[in-house]
């Protein structure tokens, strides 16, 4: 059975008809927006977007168009007032009227954007943010981190090709007196959704080397508020609030400055100008130890000066007490010189009537040392002799019967009383170990020489 129908265009067209007749005006739109884009035709595409405002979820969702002619008006108006680019993340009030298309269906079109409900926005947005650190006590924390006379050891959180990061550096390295000012890189994102995160991580890089630096830099060229929002941020700025380094801020923009450049220690303009403040810090302090060194020594030379004047005076008042003292002095020397004179040639008469003593008792010991010795060198002499005496007739004898005892161990001798010599190979033979059968065996006698074989061995114990 055939049922009533219509075509996807009849229904279409139906709902956008219907949308017509129930919202014939145009309406003040409170949205935020996620996505935006456009395209070479001038035309801007945008998809709003409303959140939760406990679990930020996204409750509501629309796409809307801002033709080309209205575009042209709208965005350097609202940049104009707002000092920022109309861009994703940021909450917006729009005038737009409904539109319904058989083709591409709902959308809004938008016909104006009031720029001061943004402006509200944000500032209250980064009010609680400043209500919440004051809450919990923490705005002035960096501040009261002390920072070093001279800041020599410098963290620097920036992207490395930002061209305020290239002003700072120079800046740096190029000042008229030639300091020295040593600096590390910690790299991060410093704009959009990911410069939060970005900076937190340099931060937490550096914390590991606190030790090393005397203060973190946070620097940023020039950009749009929406480009700079993330300075806003109520979790970055209590990373730095609680930092224990003091942290100078240099993130360049004119308008009111950040929340991070509340809580910092020292907020400056731009990369440059902390650039100055430092080396302007550092030659301060070196103007003081000039000043000191110049202080000291005026200092110095008043006080020669001073005990100059005060050594004249009391050089007048000495000179007479002097010119008595040596006066008293040459007397006394005078005195002494005729005491020591006369102590001395006392001393040598003494000395002479002693040595003259010793002279004779030396002249008369000496005398009867060599008298004694003499004696007593005869003595020696005589005993000397006899003992000499007794000994070469006693070296005779010993002689005599070791000459005896050599005759009568001479093998001949031996010989000659009937014994004889048995030799193997020019070896005098000492036992029947000392030989084997078949051995030739040369036997000595008195009357000759007699060569034998063996043949035959018999060991009688």
């Amino acid at each position: 059975m055939s049922q009533e129908h219509l075509s996807l265009f009849e229904l279409n067209q139906n709902i956008k008809e219907q949308l017509n007749d129930a919202f014939p005006l145009s309406y003040w739109v409170v949205a935020e927006i996620s996505e935006i884009r456009t395209v070479r035709s001038g035309h801007c595409y945008l998809e709003l977007i409303e959140k939760d405002e406990k679990s930020d979820q996204v409750k509501a969702k629309a796409r809307a168009t801002i033709w080309a002619f209205t575009y042209r008006m709208l965005k350097p108006y609202f940049e104009t007032t707002t000092k920022q680019e109309l861009s994703a993340g940021i909450k917006v009030l729009l005038k737009v009227t409904i539109e319904f298309q058989e083709v591409y269906g709902f959308s809004l079109n938008i016909k104006d954007i009031d720029p001061n409900f943004t402006l509200g926005d944000i500032a209250r947005r980064k009010l609680e943010v400043i209500r919440q650190l004051e809450d919990d006590g923490v705005m002035e924390m960096n501040k009261e981190v002390e920072l070093a006379e001279v800041p020599q050891k410098l963290a620097i959180i920036s992207s490395p090709t930002a061209a305020g990061y290239e002003d700072f550096i120079k800046q740096l390295q190029n000042n008229n007196e030639g300091y020295v000012v040593y600096h590390k890189l910690f790299p991060a994102i410093m704009q959009g959704d990911e410069a939060e995160t970005s900076i937190i991580s340099a931060l937490e890089q550096i914390y590991n080397y606190e030790n090393l630096f005397d203060a973190v830099v946070i620097i940023r060229g020039g950009g749009s508020t929406a480009d700079l929002m993330c300075f806003d941020s109520y979790i970055l700025a209590l990373n730095i609030a609680q930092f224990p380094l003091p942290i100078l801020t240099g993130i360049g923009h004119e308008r009111d400055e950040s929340v991070a450049d509340m809580v910092a220690h020292t907020r400056l303009k731009t990369p440059t100008a902390v650039a100055e403040f430092v080396i302007e810090r550092i030659n301060r302090f070196d103007s003081y130890l000039l000043d000191l060194k110049d202080h000291f020594a005026a200092i110095t030379q008043q006080l020669l000066v001073d005990e100059s004047h005060r050594l004249e005076k009391a050089a007048l008042r000495f000179q007479p007490v002097l010119t008595k003292a040596l006066a008293n002095k040459k007397q006394y020397q005078i005195e002494a010189a005729q005491r020591l004179h006369f102590s001395a040639r006392n001393y040598f008469d003494k000395q002479h009537t002693f040595y003259a003593h010793v002279k004779e008792s030396v002249h008369y010991l000496s005398k009867k040392l060599i008298r004694s010795s003499v004696q007593n060198q005869s003595f020696l002499t005589t005993k000397l002799k006899l003992e000499l005496v007794g000994f070469i007739r006693n070296q005779k004898q010993k002689i005599a019967l070791n000459q005896r005892t050599i005759e009568l161990s001479d093998p001949k001798k031996i010989l000659e009383r009937g014994y004889t010599l048995t030799y193997k190979d020019e070896k005098l033979i000492k036992g029947l170990s000392d030989i084997k059968i078949g051995d030739k065996l040369t036997t000595l006698t008195k009357a000759g020489e007699i060569v034998s074989r063996i043949e035959k061995l018999s060991d009688k114990k």
